[in-house]
């Protein structure tokens, strides 16, 4: 092999992800929008499924020419990008033969949901950004007509979520569609218009923002929303599972490998789920004990009516996830080398989505600063809601969690594109969890009830590996998966309802997180074991996160190399 030929094929394969990467970018404007690619902001993603074929056969294309390429020779990191878009292609190729553009929308995702957030994670800064923010609101109508066609296909195909699910879906559509312009979640990129811009602009797109939302968005939502409502939901599976569905078993066994990045079956899953609720109840039970309770019963039943363990307001669950990031963000050298340098901020979930959206969620901060990581945290029905895993969730969606490793992976300059602003959810989730229990690590948690609570958060991951393998591999019906939480967990009435239904509408997505955590937490443990008193944790965790999120059984491969690397 010659020196030519190896830099020749070194450079084919950087040429090609670029490629692939503009291609990407051009054909998915909202997702370039959001990591600061300003180039597209006047367009929308074609979901027409003439697209969607179309793209498929694109990808299939660039995964002929990747496998290709051979990288004898090549770095670790080059042959590492070559052979994760080989694994990014087949997967969407293989995940098309469900045709899930025939299945697009439920309370937790869809177009008519992701538009209304999508608002808060595009750059207005420029009258060019709100000019083209018009343009695109002018292009939901047929995003919309598009989506209703894909999903007219997908009911003569028995492809469709339950009754239950869609009835949500139609009350989210219709909401958005009854705000006036003035008061719709599209009109808030006007409460920010830039001091400097000129009187004249400043009503020119006040008017227009406001003449599309009334002429253009709110039309397309309301038909939207009563499509879903009169005709759609009506006719939508009587059953939980997916496995239900043509092609049921099949499909979730693609959902369980595409979620978990592993080769385990959803039965193993299952015994493992089961397996962990025994052990979390256990460690909960001796705190229930210091606290003076017999059982765990008990200790939730007094939780359930202590006022002392319920929120106050909004506002007070806001300052209590500040209160606790800023005391982590303090303790992060100790535990890290590499730390962040995006920002973080924390803010109410949208109304239009909170009263089905998780307790918390996090949004990437733009690649150049100019918007920072954003948690979003839900204050419905506040006054309901216990403040016990407040603590948990401030780590698992700031840092050390979400913000901490998303932000390094998207700082990390030697990576290629794909790899910054993408990866594997079993990866990203397994950290998010690992990083609740790194709280405790770092000697947080001095409060036996927010202990109680973390341990609460850590139950509901393991709950989910039994009830979503329960629902989708075995028949489990909703009022089982319901009944299971009620059990075995002390979360509000209101998140077993919104969980329960998540777990239905998103397949297998809610394994990953038990999954990647026990695999991140078991290659610790090896590491402490080889390495011995020159174990240092900083560098294991700036291994871990070194490489942006890996595949399962690549992230092991990766530090069992370290850990060799360390003895020599």
């Amino acid at each position: 092999m010659s020196e030519i030929d190896l830099e020749q094929r070194r450079k084919a394969l950087a040429e090609l992800l670029h490629e692939q990467w503009e291609y990407n970018l051009r054909t998915t404007p909202e997702f370039a929008s959001t990591i600061g690619d300003r180039r597209y902001n006047d367009r929308m993603n074609d979901v027409s499924e003439e697209a969607v074929l179309a793209d498929l056969k694109k990808k299939k294309k660039f995964l002929a020419r990747f496998q290709a390429i051979d990288t004898a020779g090549f770095p670790v990191q080059e042959r590492l990008n070559r052979d994760l878009m080989i694994e990014n292609l087949t997967d969407a190729i293989e995940g098309a033969e469900f045709k899930p553009w025939q299945m697009p929308v439920n309370q937790m995702s869809g177009f008519h949901i992701d538009a209304a957030q999508l608002v808060a994670l595009i750059p207005f800064a420029t009258v060019k950004d709100y000019d083209d923010y018009i343009a695109r609101l002018g292009r939901f109508p047929k995003v919309l007509a598009d989506t209703t066609a894909n999903m007219r296909k997908g009911m003569a195909a028995r492809l469709m979520q339950p009754k239950f699910i869609l009835k949500l879906v139609a009350e989210q559509a219709a909401e958005i569609a009854e705000a006036s312009p003035e008061k719709s979640p599209f009109a808030e990129p006007l409460e920010k218009l830039p001091d400097e811009f000129s009187g004249d602009d400043k009503q020119r797109i006040r008017e227009a923002v406001h003449e599309r939302i009334a002429n253009a968005v709110n039309p397309a939502y309301a038909k939207f929303a009563a499509f879903v409502r009169d005709e759609y939901a009506p006719q939508g599976r009587d059953k939980a599972g997916v496995g239900s569905l043509p092609d049921g078993e099949a499909r979730y066994r693609f959902h369980v490998k595409n979620q978990t990045t592993t080769d385990l079956t959803a039965e193993e899953i299952h015994q493992i789920g089961l397996r962990e609720v025994a052990r979390i109840e256990s460690e909960m039970l001796v705190i229930a004990n210091k606290l003076g309770f017999a059982d765990l019963r008990s200790l939730n039943a007094a939780v359930e009516v202590n006022p002392d363990l319920k929120a106050k307001s909004g506002q007070d669950i806001i300052d209590s996830y500040q209160r606790f990031t800023d005391q982590m963000y303090a303790r992060l050298p100790q535990l890290f080398g590499r730390l962040p340098k995006a920002k973080m901020v924390i803010e109410p979930t949208p109304a239009f989505a909170e009263a089905s959206a998780s307790a918390a969620e996090y949004n990437t901060g733009s690649p150049d600063g100019s918007r920072p990581g954003l948690v979003y945290v839900n204050t419905y029905q506040a006054t309901s809601r216990k403040t016990i895993t407040n603590e948990s969730t401030a780590y698992h969606e700031g840092v050390p969690g979400h913000h901490m490793q998303l932000s390094i992976q998207q700082e990390m300059e030697d990576l290629p594109p794909f790899r910054r602003h993408g990866g594997e959810n079993s990866f990203v989730e397994g950290w998010a969890l690992y990083s609740e229990r790194l709280g405790k690590d770092a000697g947080f948690f001095q409060d036996p009830y927010s202990d109680y609570g973390r341990l609460n958060d850590e139950m509901l991951r393991a709950i989910r590996l039994v009830v979503d393998t329960g629902l989708h591999a075995k028949q489990w019906t909703r009022e089982e998966v319901v009944q299971y939480f009620r059990d075995h967990s002390a979360l509000d009435e209101v998140e077993i309802q919104s969980e329960t239904d998540r777990y239905i509408a998103w397949p297998g997505q809610a394994l990953s997180y038990k999954i990647g955590q026990l695999t991140i937490l078991r290659l610790r443990e090896r590491a402490q074991q080889e390495l011995g008193a020159s174990f240092d944790i900083r560098a294991f965790h700036d291994e871990v996160l070194g490489a942006g999120a890996l595949p399962m059984k690549l992230l092991e491969e990766r530090i069992e190399s370290w850990i060799a690397r360390e003895k020599e």
